[in-house]
């Protein structure tokens, strides 16, 4: 059969053509486009899946080693004689160190790459949980918490982008998104491990902290062990040089052929133009043409925190047992129904995201959350002691609509609003202003509530939820659908606002009448 005979020729001839021009430049022939077969969908979308749910282990690492101080903060206090200004310390400790990691990660996986920077921060994660586990007083806990703290910030920014990199745009919302759903695992088996514990008085003097904290060292081995086998991002192998292994990457990730060229060809294009445009280091930052995606991106990462869903989960056995009288029983079981919800409704905002939108599923959800948590503050202003059913359910409503929008969606837009010639000091910054309002709102939560009341300080977050709709609304494009390369060129074009036009598919390779395309070596 001469026909399948010319194609496997032709296909076997695409690789050695590009290994042979790899030292001097590259000439790539594009062939006429193919049509994927479902058994080429299926295994690429396959491989996509696998890269993705193993990545996200830091996000699951994130949210355990988060979420346990909930239900470990009463008994570390009641062993080391903790008073709430000590607690508050202890807590944020995490999040300092998450801003410093946060900064670090960025030049690292520039660097080293994303893969190995992730490595990295297993490895970090799983020093971390031990030494905390180990800690033998309030002040050694705190050091430990604040190295464990560089995992958290490095992962929050590096693994986001390492899935966004490599997923192909219509499943990019939804591969992102599993970080938050594994942030959300974490947040569960956090409550779920602290229900277990409970058994042994939860609010009593105890040791069993120890091995709460310490339990997270293996997923930390598993995600460090997948590290060293998952692929690198083709965008930074070909911002460094290396367009041949980035081929070979999109090709393993992609149905065919063709559509592994086309994306290839579009980060080249961005790359080479980048290049040209540089100016090196952090300055790349001042760039006008960049500066709309800077005020999204960093915008919602601060609002994502000050909204206070993670403050809430951090103080809500504190918030429950003392401000609002649960019993001890009742704040256990409530956390596990808070960290449940969290969790399932991050999962309904993945399967959305990419159907219903980011800019609009924030619209859309956003209301709905500063109208709960406005409920759940006025609920204390006008009685001291509410219905505690009524009390739960707006919280948990609140949880739902903040976790289904503004969070599912502020991971996301960190990972895909930024050019590729700052992409590692933006989702820096990025990481910065979300661990830096998160420091801030935890350093300040139980002052506030002392100083205010319950009420008034939750009246006070959902006006921050409010602000967060208004700035969605006038700054928050739509990217849904759109290749990473897409919303760049919109960048550039002036077209990223909301106000002023769409992204749209507009990055230009090269004439359609010229198969052929010729690429100098980076120099």
């Amino acid at each position: 059969m001469p026909t399948e005979n010319t194609t496997i020729a032709r296909r076997r001839s695409f690789i050695p053509r590009l290994r042979r021009r790899n030292l001097d430049g590259y000439e790539m022939v594009v062939s006429a486009p193919e049509k994927p077969t479902d058994d080429e969908n299926q295994s690429a979308d396959r491989n996509v899946v696998i890269v993705a749910l193993f990545a996200a282990l830091g996000g699951m690492l994130y949210g355990y080693d988060t979420g346990i101080i909930s239900g470990a903060l009463p008994k570390m206090s009641a062993q080391w004689g903790i008073d709430h200004s000590r607690q508050e310390i202890l807590t944020a400790a995490i999040l300092a160190g998450a801003v410093i990691g946060a900064l670090i990660g960025g030049s690292l996986s520039k660097t080293l790459g994303r893969r190995k920077t992730i490595f990295i921060i297993a490895c970090v994660f799983a020093v971390g949980v031990v030494a905390c586990a180990l800690a033998v007083d309030a002040w050694m806990m705190t050091a430990c918490r604040l190295f464990l703290g560089l995992a958290v910030g490095a992962c929050s920014q590096i693994v986001p982008t390492y899935i966004a990199e490599l997923a192909p745009p219509h499943r990019r919302g939804a591969m992102v998104t599993f970080f938050n759903i594994a942030i959300g695992v974490g947040i569960f088996l956090a409550n779920l491990v602290s229900v277990f514990a409970a058994t042994d008085n939860t609010f009593q003097a105890s040791e069993s902290w120890r091995w709460m904290i310490g339990i997270a060292v293996i997923p930390a081995l598993v995600l460090a062990a997948a590290m060293l086998q998952l692929p690198e991002t083709p965008r930074w192998l070909i911002d460094n040089g290396t367009v041949g292994k980035a081929r070979v990457v999109l090709r393993w990730m992609r149905p065919n052929r063709t559509a592994a060229v086309d994306e290839t060809l579009k980060i080249w294009a961005i790359s080479q133009q980048e290049q040209k445009e540089s100016r090196g280091g952090w300055t790349n930052l001042t760039q006008r043409w960049a500066r709309p995606a800077l005020v999204a991106g960093l915008g919602i990462a601060a609002f994502t925190q000050l909204s206070g869903l993670e403050m809430m989960i951090y103080y809500s056995h504190t918030i429950l047992g003392s401000a609002a009288g649960f019993s001890t029983g009742l704040v256990v079981w409530s956390g596990l129904g808070i960290a449940a919800v969290y969790l399932i409704f991050t999962a309904v905002g993945e399967r959305l995201v990419d159907k219903v939108g980011r800019r609009r599923l924030m619209l859309m959800l956003i209301p709905g959350a500063t109208f709960f948590l406005f409920g759940f503050g006025l609920l204390f202003i006008l009685t001291a002691h509410p219905n505690r059913f009524l009390t739960l359910t707006l919280m948990l409503a609140y949880m739902a609509c903040n976790a289904a929008g503004l969070q599912a969606v502020g991971w996301l837009l960190g990972s895909e609003l930024y050019p590729l010639s700052i992409r590692d000091r933006a989702t820096s910054l990025h990481a910065v202003a979300l661990w830096g309002s998160n420091l801030i709102l935890t350093l300040t939560a139980l002052t506030t509530i002392d100083a205010l009341g319950l009420g008034p300080a939750f009246v006070m977050y959902a006006v921050f939820n409010l602000l967060s709709l208004v700035f969605v609304y006038f700054c928050v494009p739509e990217t849904k659908g759109h290749s990473l390369e897409d919303i760049e060129q919109s960048l550039r074009n002036g077209t990223f606002m909301p106000l002023r036009g769409n992204i749209s598919s507009q990055v230009d390779v090269s004439p359609s009448e010229n198969p052929v395309h010729s690429w100098p070596a980076p120099t």
